[in-house]
């Protein structure tokens, strides 16, 4: 289990610490929600978050098989709905430094589907990909 820490900073403002490595992160809250939008918004973090964790999944199947992923992009467009204030889509394109016709290309979609954050996601929030093949 990693214990993760948060302390409210003001100014709708929060700093986040990872336990294990001491490593912070801090959170404004987003201009359209009363902040000043200075940094990564919860809601963006999480997206993020999402998008590294796709990456990872596929960096370690990379590893496995002695593929080279150096240069994979994953570009990540939230859209928020209203009522209720949530995410609603994550829009999101990869670019991966592979040719199309490469034989790993379900296992990585896979890794994708089946990364842990992808597995926690709420199904209402729409998740559509879009792969570019660019090796």
């Amino acid at each position: 289990m990693v214990k993760c820490k948060m302390t409210y900073m003001g100014g709708l403002r929060c700093e986040l610490q990872h336990g294990p490595s001491g490593a912070t992160v801090s959170t404004d809250a987003p201009v359209d929600n009363h902040g000043k939008g200075e940094s990564f918004s919860p809601t963006d973090l999480m997206c993020s978050a999402m998008a590294a964790c796709m990456a990872t999944i596929m960096g370690i199947y990379a590893e496995k098989e002695n593929l080279d992923l150096r240069g994979l992009n994953i570009e990540v467009s939230k859209e928020m709905s209203a009522n209720p204030r949530r995410i609603a889509r994550i829009s999101t394109v990869i670019d991966i430094p592979l040719p199309a016709d490469t034989p790993h290309r379900e296992a990585l979609r896979e890794c994708v589907v089946g990364s842990p954050a992808m597995r926690s996601l709420h199904p209402d929030i729409e998740v559509p990909i879009t792969w570019n093949w660019l090796g």
